[in-house]
């Protein structure tokens, strides 16, 4: 029997071997079944949900925090800890009686001192201004078949304007988490170390002196490639990465980009890539998401930031 509150059911850790559930329950919502992508959070990050009382192994609620710690106290958003909080998800059968706001207030709590952010849809906005999280950005997502821009040279690692994007090595690891902690604000070194298994193709680019200035990645998700995360010293740099992966990808593309890039949006659009703003980042208990948004201009995804 189905109890009468939907207080009186626990919301326990979930581990990889609830993938099945969470993909069945983000199907059920009409989410795309993200399995690549999933795994991932379920790994890096930390699970939570609370069990179906009338069908065993399924879950009616669930939501992924992924918890970065702070960097040094100089750097941008030094000596902070942020935390994630991504795909908050409710069965459509117990909507409307608690359980969204339940799992929020879950989230806030196992966050503890480290600042919360997400990426809000239109519809679970309300909820999170009603929990205390204020709107810093809105964030677009563009989709499209990439094509490379006029004179980019043809994929093999070679100079595409200003920069030299080349394949990432382990060599590079240390530079991509410097730049990365000036990009973002806090410590991802967690996550950034599982790019190369967890990207299709990863590089990086390099200035004219040698010195490693901006890092991306090209991962699969379902029917699209999204690009992303994009950090990049300046917008020729990030357009040579984009152009790089772009070349190496077969197929139509996603890529989310914060409005503040408007230069960036108006050169995908020429690149064929086109989609709306529908998406709002907000925070908790801070002014502003952390680190510097001109040297970031693609999240690794809207759920990990």
């Amino acid at each position: 029997m189905t109890p009468a509150s939907p207080a009186d059911l626990p919301i326990r850790p979930l581990s990889p071997y609830d993938l099945p559930a969470c993909l069945d329950l983000a199907t059920a919502r009409g989410w795309t079944r993200e399995e690549h992508k999933w795994r991932l959070l379920l790994t890096a990050g930390q699970g939570y949900g609370i069990d179906a009382p009338d069908r065993p192994h399924a879950l009616i609620g669930a939501f992924v925090l992924t918890p970065y710690g702070s960097t040094d106290p100089a750097a941008p958003g030094g000596g902070t800890a942020y935390t994630s909080v991504g795909m908050v998800l409710v069965a459509e059968r117990f909507q409307r009686r608690g359980l969204g706001l339940r799992l929020m207030e879950h989230a806030l709590a196992a966050s503890g001192d480290a600042v919360p952010f997400l990426t809000a849809t239109p519809q679970g906005r309300p909820l999170y201004e009603k929990l205390g999280f204020k709107p810093v950005g809105r964030l677009g997502i563009l989709t499209g078949h990439f094509t490379p821009p006029p004179g980019a040279a043809a994929p093999g690692g070679a100079r595409v304007g200003a920069a030299t994007v080349r394949p990432a090595t382990a060599a590079d690891l240390r530079d991509v988490l410097a730049l990365d902690a000036q990009a973002f604000g806090a410590d991802r070194t967690e996550l950034l170390a599982r790019l190369p298994a967890f990207a299709d193709r990863f590089v990086v680019a390099e200035d004219g002196t040698g010195t490693v200035s901006g890092f991306a990645a090209a991962w699969p998700n379902e029917d699209v490639t999204v690009l992303g995360p994009v950090v990049a010293r300046d917008l020729p740099t990030a357009q040579a990465l984009i152009t790089d992966l772009g070349t190496h990808t077969t197929g139509p593309v996603r890529y989310d980009v914060d409005a503040h890039h408007s230069a960036l949006v108006d050169w995908l659009r020429e690149r064929g890539l086109d989609g709306a703003f529908p998406c709002t980042q907000m925070v908790h208990t801070a002014s502003d998401l952390p680190g510097d948004l001109d040297r970031r201009f693609a999240p690794y995804s809207v759920a990990l930031g």
